[in-house]
């Protein structure tokens, strides 16, 4: 299991993690599988470009979200270590009609992970249907290869509650797959 420490400061060394939406905006709580609360994200408002800093439980920002372009149909983030001010990752979301793709990438460009949502017609009938739109989201992590590396799963409940559950990642940092979890959540509005 790869567990690289690409923020010093934040342990995410666990296979499981729980992503809870604040039931107010769009800030999130990450714990651990025992319970304890290891980051801290939160989407800034009213900003012209996505900026979605992820902290210490005692508020200390470690790295940021930062969009690239003030519109995002297909739009691609920054992961910005706060200290040194430089890219480790980046988060693109791919343009399609009903699912929700996203790649974690390198900052060279290589990629290091995908997260794809269920099937597109599970998506359409949630897109279109006020009903199906209530059913739980759940998105498969997979390496360059197609391995899999983890899943993300949400819970049927009245705030959104992600179950993530992550294996090896290879060379994809863990802070990575995890602001996706909370990135993914607030800029689908699921």
């Amino acid at each position: 299991m790869s567990t690289q420490d690409v923020i010093g400061g934040i342990d995410l060394t666990d296979d499981r993690y729980v992503v809870r939406q604040s039931l107010i905006r769009n800030k999130y709580a990450v714990e651990d599988g025992a319970g304890t609360t290891v980051l801290k994200g939160k989407q800034k408002l009213f900003k012209m470009k996505e900026d979605f800093p992820f902290t210490t439980p005692d508020g200390e920002t470690k790295f940021r979200l930062k969009a690239k372009n003030v519109l995002d149909i297909a739009g691609s983030y920054a992961l910005v270590d706060e200290q040194t001010g430089e890219t480790f990752g980046v988060i693109e979301k791919e343009f399609t009609v009903f699912k929700h793709n996203y790649n974690i990438r390198s900052p060279e460009g290589d990629l290091w992970a995908r997260i794809e949502s269920e099937s597109s017609l599970v998506m359409a009938l949630k897109s279109l249907s006020d009903i199906a739109g209530l059913l739980p989201h759940s998105y498969s992590i997979t390496g360059p290869d197609g391995q899999s590396i983890g899943t993300i799963e949400e819970r049927f409940s009245i705030r959104d509650i992600y179950d993530v559950t992550i294996g090896d990642t290879g060379a994809a940092p863990r802070e990575a797959i995890v602001a996706a979890a909370c990135a993914i959540d607030a800029l689908e509005g699921n």
